[in-house]
Order: structure tokens, then sequence, then C-alpha cells
């Protein structure tokens, strides 16, 4: 590709003075060349946001519905070319490409129908005597400008539920896309310049990680929804207390497999799922599978059918429709996983299946008898390692699974309807799946962590709420 693929600031396609050079995370050949914007280009950026603030609130409604259904249509058409850019700029095989295009499509499409239906509450007031005569009108309006920073490993999807809920609330987004797989946000970002939205609207620019600070303290943009790393997100939250941040951060996403769950049906659902999504986009989910807590009655044959399971998964060429784990994002991720699962092994661990390194390639690896203070096991690894472990019971395992600083999701494998709502109500998680792993999500539905794991929810409507807060209007005197 030797054309520059462009930014765009409030509406308009500019190259900025710097090239930023996207290689494949596989062979590191050249995927595309754009820019990092200049500090002139960024201050137009923010600047326009600020300067249409007023005109995105006032927007009717049907205009931010009318130009969500256009842009998810947009994706739609050009599904294919999308699905290719991010396995070529972030290595994840094509199968999870395509699978991350739909979920955009539909991430915009939702974000159309929840604006349709935001139309604020009406209450009596005179529930009091004092009250006669009183009604309020509450409405939500937008927070402000909203800045917009997302990772790599969702380079589509991660971006939609971001500039989505903000279109749908008519807020305007700066947003700042990772640096290693810019390509998609570019391409979403000239998708939304073809609507008919203020061109202020939406701006997509390309800043060093180094440099982004200035711009999280830019006062002018009120609100920051930050996907990626917790140090980072944690640093953001920071550096502006008195801004609006919303965290989704990392996981170490758990399993528990009840004794319940013990016919053959059972465990190789149990075992396909578990195997399935700890490796998918290589490992780099943070609700991805990394713990499995299996009773000891099903312990031996669910460890048996994984380890098969696993080792059989297609890894390779990610262009290719039958592979199913690729290469991580670079070397140096790859290196970093293959020195914790190191570490955990000279400290007792065993490896049976995976456990190796090609360049920017981790083998899909199955470990037991971790050391409960290993990395693989208190950190995210963000990569496609797994451990099993057996566990007395389900109070042990969900002992186990709340045994960490990450509280996103989890994953509990039984038939009992008492044990799930005890799941549901005990697990410190944002989200417990019942019957599959937990990396199961619906692009509707609310979804964050505690604890270390974030702050504040992505979903459609639930990141609308986020972006917005409530007004409230009393009228007196009315004969009610």
């Amino acid at each position: 590709m030797s054309e520059q693929i462009p930014l765009w600031v409030a509406g308009s396609a500019v190259h900025g003075d710097a090239p930023l050079e996207v290689h494949s995370p596989y062979d590191g050949s050249l995927v595309g060349v754009t820019s990092y914007a200049s500090k002139d280009q960024i201050e137009e950026a923010v600047a326009a946001a600020a300067a249409v603030a007023s005109e995105a609130a006032r927007l009717p409604i049907h205009a931010r519905a009318e130009a969500l259904v256009q842009i998810s249509e947009a994706i739609r058409a050009r599904s294919d070319e999308l699905a290719e850019l991010i396995t070529a700029e972030n290595g994840k095989p094509l199968m999870w490409s395509r699978a991350e295009v739909g979920r955009a499509v539909s991430v915009f499409r939702w974000a159309a129908e929840q604006a349709r239906t935001w139309s604020g509450e009406v209450m009596r007031l005179d529930t009091d005597k004092a009250a006669e005569g009183r009604l309020a009108y509450v409405r939500r309006v937008p927070k402000g400008p909203v800045l917009a920073i997302s990772p790599f490993n969702f380079p589509l999807n991660l971006v939609a539920h971001k500039l989505a809920p903000a279109i749908a609330v008519g807020a305007p987004v700066v947003l700042k896309p990772a640096p290693k797989t810019p390509l998609s946000g570019l391409l979403l970002g000239e998708l939304i310049a073809a609507t008919d939205l203020p061109n202020g609207m939406v701006s997509v620019i390309n800043v060093p990680n180094e440099d982004a600070s200035s711009l999280v303290a830019d006062p002018r943009l009120p609100v920051v929804s930050f996907t990626g790393s917790g140090p980072v997100g944690f640093a953001i939250q920071q550096q502006v207390p008195a801004k609006h941040v919303v965290l989704e951060l990392g996981g170490n996403a758990a399993v528990v497999v009840c004794a319940d769950y013990s016919s053959a049906d059972d465990l190789d659902w149990a075992s396909t799922r578990i195997a399935n999504f700890s490796n998918y986009q290589g490992g780099q989910s943070c609700i991805g599978v990394q713990r499995v807590y299996a009773d000891k009655a099903v312990f031996e044959p669910l460890r048996d059918l994984i380890v098969s399971k696993v080792a059989a998964l297609k890894t390779g060429d990610p262009r290719l429709e039958d592979t199913f784990v690729g290469p991580m994002i670079n070397e140096d991720a790859a290196k970093r996983v293959e020195e914790w699962v190191n570490e955990a092994v000279a400290a007792g661990a065993s490896v049976l299946t995976g456990g190796t390194r090609s360049g920017s390639a981790y083998a899909p690896t199955v470990l037991v008898d971790v050391a409960h203070d290993a990395k693989v096991t208190r950190e995210e690894v963000f990569g496609p390692v797994l451990i099993l472990e057996p566990v007395d019971s389900a109070d042990a395992g969900f002992a186990a699974v709340n045994d960490s600083k990450f509280g996103l999701q989890a994953g509990v494998f039984t038939h009992s309807l008492q044990t799930a709502f005890r799941a549901h109500r005990e697990l410190e998680v944002g989200g417990v799946i019942v019957g599959d792993a937990p990396s199961y999500r619906a692009d509707q539905m609310p979804y964050g962590g505690v604890k270390e794991s974030g702050v504040g929810r992505e979903g459609v409507k639930y990141a609308m709420a986020d972006f917005s807060y409530e007004r409230v209007m009393v009228l007196t005197g009315l004969d009610l």
C-alpha cells in the first residue's frame, strides 16, 4: 500500500507530519502507512468538538438515528475489506475478524434503536400536598465531548462501543486509536464523514501513547472513555479526577465447572468452549479464559478433553480460512508470555501442551500445578495460556475466582438454578455467564468490571447513560 491513509479531523481527511507505519504481526509485512497528527491538527480536532457540542446536543433524534443506521450499513457493505484489514493489522484470524465486523454492524444498529427511545421520563410530584400542581420532566443531556482511547485487540468493535453511544446521545467524540492498529478506526472515520452529522462530531487522530497526557488533560474533553491496561487507565483517572472517566481494563477470567456438569455431552461442551475461548484472539481478550477450577469429580476427564482440543487448534497464517489461533500483537508480547510460563514451570508447574514460542506466535498452552502466586495466576496473561486446577466443591471454586484483584466476568458450568443464582450473588465480577465461558458478550448488555477491572459500563444503552446526565425541569401551577 503506497498511498498514505488519512486522519479525519472534523470531517476532513488530513495528513500529519510524522509517518506511522503499520506492520503485520504475523510476518512483519507493511500493511499501510498513515501519520501522527500534528499539534495543530490535534488542536483543530478538540476545538471542533468543543465548538459543535451545543449543536450536537440539539440534534433531532431522527438525525442521530439515521446517521447511526447509515454507518451500520456502510460497515456491512465493506465488511470483507474491514475484516481483511483487521486481520492484516492485528493478526487475528479471519474468522474472528469477520465476527468483529459483524458485531460492529450490530453496535451501530443498536445505538440507532436506543437513540429513538432516548425520550426521558415524566413524573407527577403531587405525592405530597406541598407539591400539588407540579410535574417533573427528566431528560438526559451529554456531559460534553468525549475523548475515546481504544486498544489494539478489537480495533473496530471497541471503537464502535465508544463512538456509537456518543453519537446516540449527541456528544462529539475525538478518537485516539491504538498506534499498533489504527487503520480500522481510520476507515470507520471515513464512513462517519460520509454522513450528515456535523463536521466536528467525530475526529479520528493518531497520537503517540507517550504524548496522550495533554489530550487527556484538555478541559474541553470532560469525558474520557479508555479501554486498555490497568496501570494506564488508573493513571488517567488520577491525572484528571474532576473528569468523568470510564475505564474498561483487564481481567484474568475464571471458570468453575461444577460436579453436576458430568455427562459426556456436558464435558464435551465445557471443554470445547474453554479450549476455544482461552485461545481466540491469540488469548488477547480481557475475558479470555485464563483460570479453570473444576470439581474433582469431573477434573480428570475434563482436563484430558481440554488438552486434546487445545492441541488440535489450527495455528498459523491468520489470513487462512481455517486458522483458529494467530500471532500475538508483536514479538515482545509473545516473549513476555514465554517468560511468565517459564517462571511458573520453574516454580513447579507442568505444561500439558504448548509452552513454545516462534517469533510473535505463542503456542496454545495448558498448565497444571501452578503456584497461586505465579504471574500466570495473579496477573492478566493476555496470551494463549490456560491454567487448570481441581477443587473440592463449588465453594472452593467460587473462592478461587474471587481470590483475584480483577473482576470482569466469570463462567460457571452447572445445571443447578440455585448454584447459578448463588454464583451471581457471590462472585465479585461484572458478569456471570452460566453454562458457557466468560468470554461471551452480547453488545447490548452491560459490560464492565469491578476491582481493578475498571469503572463504568459499556453496552450501548449503558454507555449512553455514562456519557450523559439527568437534567430535571419542574413545571408549576398545573391542573393535574
